[in-house]
């Protein structure tokens, strides 16, 4: 069974493992650099899991910065009926895809 972790990065949880290419919040890193994640809430390395409370004492995770970008627009329309008002909104967000590289507790 593989080893696989749960982490936290802009204020979301995200399961990964080694290999896996993720979209995360932006961060500020140089594309192909690495960095070090260390807020891991849990390590799972086949039939052995470590659960933090709240986080797990000496796990980090490594990854490599791939790309900046910004996902796809959300439209917003905001309406009051027959109050003559309408309003439309859109939004692209910003993204920083990494690769996980190595997870170790």
């Amino acid at each position: 069974m593989r080893r696989y972790a749960v982490i936290k990065t802009g204020g979301k949880q995200y399961k990964v493992s080694v290999g896996q290419k993720l979209k995360i919040e932006q961060i500020p890193a140089d594309i192909d650099s690495q960095i070090v994640l260390e807020e891991v809430l849990m390590v799972a390395d086949g039939e052995q899991v470590v659960i933090g409370a709240p986080l797990v004492a000496g796990a980090t995770v490594k990854v490599t910065v791939m790309a900046h970008g910004r996902g796809d627009k959300v439209r917003i329309f905001k309406m009051r009926r027959r109050k003559h008002y309408q309003k439309h909104q859109g939004h692209r967000q910003n993204y920083t895809e990494v690769r996980i590289d190595e997870i170790s507790k």
